[in-house]
């Protein structure tokens, strides 16, 4: 029995080929006009205003189809700032520096160079965790596909000949994915609320590395989160304690009573990859990897 004598399969046409037929048809006033257009053709009508629900829905469908296709299950998240450099980068950061300030700022990022190599690291231990008999694959690499730490996490999955997903937002700078990305799982949102949610739909645990207002953003959103019960409790390491601990006083939130101090059980600081691992894996009763 051919494909379309199927009695399951639907008797109507699919949308991609009305799409076509529909550029096949006779030029004429009325089917020149915007109004005339398939309406998931123009593009002018779902940038409207009013399509701004449509916009959100499509924006969380889209990568949530994609990735569940790839048969990515669940993800490690890698967040961090887009400043500092790779290790074989720091002198050129240091050198550029003029001013003193600009020099004493050059120290402390390029300081911070030895992290780009642990979050490189961790990405490749992860890496390493094998699918299931299903093919589907756990603790995928995911960043914000930008440079600097993101780029690292990437990197490390491509180390390992192993898929990492991109989560890029559009800025008004000019900007794109780091090439590590797989580019099958880069993806580019509008909406920072849309891309957020991503990062932590599939999330099975969150490394944090030394960030500003992004990286602070999406961490302390991640912990409100779970302290507030939204979501169930995954692991969150916050690499360098002593950066950490110098921007966020966290014993004083304890000591002004508007956290508890059992909220400070919600992360771990680490310093390695290692040590962030194996945190993971106490967490998850050990992860197996290959």
């Amino acid at each position: 029995m051919t494909e379309d004598k199927q009695p399951h399969r639907s008797r109507f046409h699919k949308a991609k080929d009305d799409a076509q037929f529909a550029q096949q048809a006779v030029s004429t006033p009325q089917t020149q006009d915007p109004a005339y257009r398939l309406a998931f053709q123009d593009t002018e009508f779902l940038l409207r205003e009013d399509l701004r629900p449509v916009r959100f829905q499509l924006e969380l469908l889209k990568p949530e189809l994609l990735l569940d296709e790839a048969k990515i299950e669940s993800t490690l998240v890698v967040y961090g700032s887009a400043r500092i450099p790779a290790p074989d980068a720091a002198q050129a950061v240091l050198d550029a520096a003029r001013t003193p300030e600009e020099k004493r700022v050059a120290e402390r990022l390029a300081a911070k160079s030895k992290y780009y190599e642990e979050a490189r690291r961790l990405a490749r231990i992860a890496s390493q965790v094998p699918c299931d008999d299903n093919g589907c694959r756990d603790f995928v690499v995911c960043s914000g596909g930008g440079p600097s730490i993101m780029e690292a996490a990437n990197r490390g999955a491509h180390d390992e000949g192993r898929d990492s997903i991109g989560l890029n937002i559009v800025l008004p700078h000019e900007q794109a994915p780091n090439r590590f990305v797989t580019p099958g799982l880069s993806f580019q949102f509008h909406y920072f609320a849309l891309r957020k949610m991503h990062f932590l739909i599939r999330a099975r645990a969150v490394a944090v590395f030394p960030g500003g207002f992004g990286t602070f953003d999406e961490t302390f959103e991640l912990l409100t989160l779970i302290q507030t019960g939204k979501i169930k409790p995954i692991p969150i390491v916050l690499f360098c304690k002593e950066f950490w601990t110098r921007v966020v006083n966290f014993e004083a939130l304890v000591d002004e009573g508007v956290i508890s101090a059992r909220d400070l059980s919600l992360f771990h600081f680490v310093e390695t990859a290692e040590e962030a691992w194996a945190i993971i894996q106490d967490f998850y009763a050990q992860v197996p990897v290959e």
